[in-house]
C-alpha cells in the first residue's frame, strides 16, 4: 500500500501526486475554492476565505508583517523583494543554477538554466518562471481544444453514417430516384459536418498558433500590471524625494532666517561699541588736551620765583 497524505482543508487521504503543490489540496478542494494569484509574488493559489478574496498568499503576507511591502526585483521585476533587491526565488535560483539568462519568451534576463529535463515541457524552450507559467497554461488550453474537436468530429461522423444506414434500410426496395436520395443526403451531411468543424490538423494548428497569441498576452498583461506597480513605486519615490526637498528647503530657510538676524544683532552690537569706543576716545582726548594745558601752565609758575 502506497503512503496517503491529508488535505489541507478536508483532512481526507489521497496519494502526494494527487494533492497540489504548494498548499497540498485534494481535487474536491481545489475545485471548490477559487485560484488566484498572489498580487505579489504572483504565485497561484486557492483561496479559501469566505469574505473577500485574499489578495496575498501566506508567504507574503507574513513577510509584508515582518519587513513592509516589497520593492522590484532586479532580476524578474516581480514585485517581491522583501530583502535586498531580488525577490527569494531568483535568490534561490542563483544559489542553485548560477546567474540569470535570457528567456526566450520575455527577452528579460531572468531565466535560469537548470540543465536538466525540465525544459522538454515547454518544448525545449528556455523560459523563466512567469513565461513557463503561460506556457503551461497554453499549452493545456490547445490539448483540450484539440480532444474536444476531435471528440465532436468523431461524434458527427458516427450520427451521420448512422442516419445514413436508417434510411438506406428503409428505402432499399423502391424507386430508382428513391435510391439515389440517400447518398446525397450522406453528402449534405458530411458536408455540413465538414462545415461545422475543421480537420484535426487544421484545428491543431490554428490551436497552436493560438497558443502563441496566448502566451504572449499573459505575458504582456503580467509585464503591464508590473510595469504599473514600478511606476506607481517611482512615482511613490518622487513625492517623497519632494517632501524631502521641500523640507529641507524650508528648514534651509529658517537657518538662513536665523543667520541673517544673528548677523544683524552682531553687526548692531559691534557698532554700538566702536561708538561707545569712539565716545571714550574723544573724552580721553579731552582729557589729554586738558592735561597737557595744565602742565603747561603748571610750568609756567614754577619757573618764575626762580627768576626772581
Amino acid at each position: 500500500m502506497a503512503a496517503l497524505f491529508a488535505c489541507t482543508k478536508c483532512n481526507s487521504r489521497h496519494p502526494f501526486e494527487e494533492l497540489s503543490q504548494g498548499q497540498q489540496l485534494c481535487k474536491d478542494c481545489r475545485g471548490a475554492f477559487p485560484l488566484v494569484k498572489c498580487t505579489y509574488c504572483r504565485t497561484e493559489f486557492q483561496d479559501g476565505s469566505k469574505g473577500s478574496p485574499a489578495l496575498m498568499c501566506k508567504k507574503c503576507e507574513v513577510n509584508v508583517k515582518l519587513y513592509g511591502k516589497p520593492s522590484a526585483c532586479e532580476y524578474c521585476n516581480i514585485i517581491a523583494a522583501f530583502i535586498g533587491a531580488k525577490c527569494q526565488r531568483c535568490t534561490n535560483s542563483e544559489k542553485k543554477y548560477g546567474p540569470p539568462v535570457t528567456c526566450d519568451q520575455c527577452k528579460q534576463r531572468c531565466a535560469f538554466d537548470r540543465k536538466d529535463d525540465s525544459r522538454k515541457k515547454v518544448d525545449g524552450k528556455l523560459l523563466c518562471w512567469l513565461c513557463t507559467l503561460s506556457y503551461k497554461r497554453a499549452l493545456a488550453k490547445t490539448r483540450q481544444s484539440s480532444a474536444r474537436h476531435s471528440s465532436s468530429s468523431k461524434l458527427s461522423h458516427h450520427h451521420s453514417s448512422s442516419q445514413n444506414h436508417k434510411r438506406s434500410s428503409s428505402h432499399s426496395g423502391k424507386h430508382k430516384r428513391s435510391e439515389h436520395s440517400p447518398s446525397k443526403k450522406a453528402r449534405m451531411e458530411l458536408s455540413k459536418s465538414a462545415n461545422g468543424s475543421l480537420p484535426t490538423s487544421e484545428s491543431t494548428l490554428l490551436d497552436t498558433g493560438t497558443s502563441d497569441h496566448v502566451v504572449a498576452l499573459h505575458q504582456l498583461k503580467d509585464q503591464i500590471a508590473s510595469l504599473q506597480k514600478q511606476l506607481l513605486l517611482k512615482d511613490q519615490q518622487m513625492l517623497a524625494r519632494e517632501k524631502q526637498a521641500g523640507e529641507v528647503k524650508a528648514q534651509h530657510g529658517i537657518i538662513e532666517r536665523e543667520l541673517r538676524l544673528k548677523i544683524q544683532s552682531m553687526q548692531k552690537s559691534h557698532g554700538d561699541i566702536v561708538e561707545d569706543l569712539q565716545s571714550k576716545v574723544r573724552i580721553l582726548q579731552k582729557q589729554v588736551i586738558t592735561l597737557s594745558k595744565n602742565n603747561k601752565k603748571g610750568g609756567k609758575d614754577t619757573d618764575s620765583p626762580n627768576r626772581l
